[in-house]
């Protein structure tokens, strides 16, 4: 179906659906088309601006997204060593640094029992294959 802006000899602009040009223009030449303000058969198509799609731009990441970009941007990935990496920063056996990884439950537990301070994470973090 095609969509046309038309005008009838007297001014008066209207849409009309057609099948096809060439539906159109039979129907035209058959006096089928009138005006739908005035009834008039001397009818034309009107000038029209093409729809052109916009382009969408990308949305806003969700704040669960910028989350994890800020993390993964501002700390260390450790994997599975989480829990083993926080301990010996705690000790001071190793440099302290911001660090991101995975611990089971009764080792976050147990971490968090010790006073070293850990935070879950609402997400779970992409593993670094480096």
């Amino acid at each position: 179906m095609i969509r046309y802006a038309l005008r009838c000899s007297r001014g008066h602009d209207f849409d009309g659906w057609f099948r096809s040009s060439d539906g159109f223009q039979a129907m035209v030449d058959a006096g089928q088309v009138t005006c739908s303000a005035c009834g008039d058969t001397d009818v034309r198509k009107a000038l029209m601006a093409p729809s052109v799609a916009e382009k969408k731009s990308q949305p806003d990441p969700t704040p669960l997204e910028k989350l994890r970009q800020h993390v993964e941007a501002n700390s260390d990935y450790v994997g599975p060593r989480f829990a083993e990496e926080a301990r010996a920063m705690h000790a001071g056996s190793r440099p302290g640094r911001a660090i991101h990884g995975e611990a089971r439950p009764e080792e976050a537990k147990k971490l968090i029992e010790e006073g070293i301070p850990v935070a879950p994470l609402p997400f779970i973090p992409r593993q670094k294959t480096n």
